[in-house]
């Protein structure tokens, strides 16, 4: 059977489909936490009465357990409101059952030139110069891996230690509609810990239970660069740190906290 060319396909105004292109690399039937990520996202910003004026400055997601390949449900609720500022959560769940995922926005207003611009400009090859680099091996056709055009201008999938990559959706956020570079980049941050990873993935776990990205400029055009290191201290606990890039420089950054352990 033919599937959308997206990650998800819209039931309702609150109600989605996930197709298999969000399958992750280690479960046929979870999802990698991007595509949902970048689905709650839109959800924060696109929520009924949200204010036009303002834009996300941080988004924090706790994924409270692996988000399944299925029908799914998204609330949002203001947490607190302000004429500068506002908390938005957001709720992720399969159709009638428990929450999998949340994510907390801090929205900040923003005005035409308001403020002097202060920017480091671009220092990383552009998309252009670096040529495709495959996942590693994945044991099903479609996935997230699938979906996602990668170029690495350090490190490698299959590379131990630090790795900075250009992603670019192949497939639209939500069929029949358009995808924004706020999506592309959320689609993307999550891959962090895999883009540096410092550990063999036959051997190890590195799983990330958690997501942080801030954003100090709104993201522009398809591609979107994850410069990450990960550090991993022998009791177990790692954090993956990244800088966020569009072609035009940087935008922010990401983190992610990761459980480590051997392989049963």
């Amino acid at each position: 059977m033919a599937i959308s060319e997206a990650f998800y396909e819209r039931v309702d105004a609150g109600r989605f489909l996930a197709t298999e292109y969000t399958r992750g690399p280690w479960d046929p039937g979870s999802q990698h936490a991007g595509p949902p990520a970048a689905l709650l996202g839109r959800a924060v910003e696109e929520r009924e009465g949200a204010r036009s004026d303002m834009r996300i400055a941080r988004i924090t997601y706790e994924i409270l357990r692996p988000v399944p390949i299925g029908p799914l449900e998204v609330t949002t609720s203001v947490l607190r409101a302000g004429r500068g500022t506002e908390v938005v959560e957001a709720a992720l769940a399969p159709a009638g059952g428990a929450a999998v995922m949340l994510a907390r926005a801090l929205r900040i207003r923003v005005a035409e030139e308001a403020v002097p611009g202060v920017a480091p400009a671009p220092q990383l090859p552009p998309p252009s110069e670096v040529g495709p680099t495959p996942f590693f091996p994945v044991p099903w056709e479609t996935g997230y891996h699938s979906a996602m055009e990668t170029r690495f201008t350090e490190g490698a999938f299959v590379a131990l230690g630090p790795g900075t990559c250009w992603m670019r959706m192949k497939v639209g956020l939500v069929a029949g509609e358009e995808t924004r570079p706020l999506d592309r980049v959320l689609v993307a941050a999550d891959s962090g810990n895999g883009i540096s990873s410092v550990m063999d993935f036959g051997r190890y776990v590195f799983v990330n239970s958690d997501l942080t990205v801030h954003l100090h400029r709104h993201p522009a055009g398809e591609w979107a660069c994850v410069e990450a290191r990960t550090s991993v201290d022998a009791a177990g606990i790692g954090l993956a740190d990244a800088r966020l890039h569009d072609e035009k420089g940087p935008i922010g950054r990401s983190a992610q906290s990761l459980f480590v352990a051997p392989r049963p």
